[in-house]
């Protein structure tokens, strides 16, 4: 490669000053050495493989363990729930000469143990434990929500990391060329051929590309460490470099049925919808009394022992004042679960319509990127140079076709890394395999949960956030 200034070197002097190697010569082509990239091969080490990242973060995660032991925390409460209180158990002493004890001596006179029991009415014990289960299902789709967040966290972090790298690569291809091309202005300026602004401009746009590889390793170094935040490693931990993305298809439509199936937003609040429904059936059968039981056996010394059997139902007195309120309250957030739920509802449908949008947008751009925007451009930045090179064209020319080459090239990556983040975020929302696979959990309370699933959570509803930014982004990339 270090040959190759000195070639355009010889091939930018007229055919008078040497006839012999301008006509023995072949200059390769822009486009050729740009797809040729530094004579130097890479170090940089390959990145794991995307599904290999997924599975580590859903192992190591500590969000993940967290909602994780606060399910099975969850689990262990319905059977607490639906449990009897403790009996109680007293001393009874029955004095007819206190001060004086005069058990043995006085008839009326005993001691004994007494047994107390509480018993809750009918029904109440059943509707505690239901309360519990549906708490215990919110517990279980929050942990769902999370792994599929996680997922897609992932996925996004691998997918900008692909758009830097290709970007860099196609950098430290396009300078080789710019100082191929310095070199050649600086040549024919010093035999008059050509005015130093063509110089200037080519020193000009190596310039812009050290501003560019500066921040795109800042900004590579920042999707790093996101994404070892994720894999719960040291932020400045390395990462190696990401050569392609998996390739995706789009699940079969319609897609807003399969949201509405899959998404655990939704089912939080369904869930949600459940559990105020059984609250509501709890804070009914509060009204009702509850009972007591008793039993004691009295000693009287020298006389036959006394049996004493209780029961007791309890006086709601104060139903107005404590069981009443109970009761509307349970129904007025029976009201909110089942707005919420409507709410998650059309969330779900929007952003189903929403990626759906996205993804064929994703697909026409990468198309037109790959079959009409970059091979124009390479066209384009070629017969500018050959122009230039042969004394008919203008460098500016050149640098203006220079610049559109780059930029296709770096936007074919990022549209790319787009298409793939937005069949993750849909990915997230009606994939089942990460559900099912975590429906391994028992329901009742099992403590075998799976941590490797590679489908997971739902994303919550804030795509439009993420591709506004996206789209912020994109739009500030013209003036590089």
């Amino acid at each position: 490669m270090k040959l190759i200034p000195f070639v355009i070197f010889l091939a930018a002097l007229s055919p008078d000053r040497a006839p012999a190697l301008d006509r023995q010569v072949t200059v390769p082509a822009a486009t050729e050495v740009l797809i040729q990239g530094p004579g130097t091969p890479d170090p940089e080490p390959e990145a794991p493989p995307v599904d290999v990242l997924i599975a580590t973060a859903l192992e190591r995660s500590p969000s993940v363990a967290a909602l994780r032991s606060r399910l099975l925390a969850a689990h262990e409460m319905i059977a607490p729930a639906g449990a009897l209180p403790d009996p109680m158990v007293e001393l009874m002493l029955t004095d007819a000469g206190f001060p004086k004890y005069t058990v043995g001596s006085e008839e009326m006179s005993m001691i004994g143990p007494e047994v107390r029991q509480a018993l809750p009415f009918p029904g109440k014990r059943e509707a505690r434990q239901a309360v519990a289960r549906a708490e215990a299902e919110i517990r279980y789709d929050e942990l769902d929500r999370l792994r599929r967040r996680l997922v897609v966290d992932v996925r996004s972090a691998y997918a900008r990391i692909f758009a830097l790298d290709q970007e860099r690569t196609t950098l430290a291809a396009a300078r080789e060329l710019l100082e191929m091309l310095a070199e050649t202005a600086a040549t024919r300026y010093s035999v008059g051929e050509t005015e130093q602004e063509a110089m200037i401009k080519a020193q000009l746009e190596i310039s812009r590309l050290g501003e560019r590889s500066d921040d795109l390793a800042a900004e590579r170094s920042m999707q790093v460490a996101a994404l070892n935040r994720v894999l719960d490693l040291p932020g400045g931990a390395p990462f190696g470099r990401v050569n392609a993305l998996p390739p995706v298809e789009a699940p079969a439509g319609p897609w807003e049925d399969a949201v509405l199936a899959s998404s655990t937003e939704v089912a939080m609040r369904r869930a949600a919808v459940t559990t105020a429904e059984r609250r509501l059936d709890l804070a009914r059968l509060d009204l009702k009394p509850d009972f007591t039981t008793g039993a004691a056996v009295g000693l009287r010394g020298g006389f036959d022992p006394v049996v004493t059997l209780r029961f007791g139902v309890e006086l709601p007195l104060w139903r107005g004042a404590r069981q009443r309120p109970m009761v509307r309250a349970a129904e007025h957030e029976l009201e909110m679960a089942r707005a919420e739920l409507r709410d998650a509802e059309a969330a779900a449908r929007a952003d189903a319509a929403w990626l759906q949008a996205d993804w064929e947008r994703s697909n026409r751009q990468v198309l037109r990127y790959s079959q009409a925007l970059l091979p124009q451009s390479s066209a384009a930045i070629d017969a500018a140079r050959a122009s230039y090179l042969s004394g008919r064209g203008d460098f500016s020319t050149v640098v203006e076709d220079f610049r559109m080459w780059l930029q296709a090239r770096s936007e074919l990556a990022r549209r790319q890394a787009d298409r793939f983040v937005t069949w993750a975020e849909l990915d997230a929302l009606v994939h089942e395999e990460g559900r099912d696979a975590a429906a391994a959990v028992d329901r009742s309370g099992s403590q075998t949960i799976p941590t490797g699933s590679t489908a997971g959570p739902r994303a919550e509803a804030e795509p439009p956030v993420r591709r506004a930014a996206r789209t912020s982004a994109h739009q500030g990339r013209g003036d590089r």
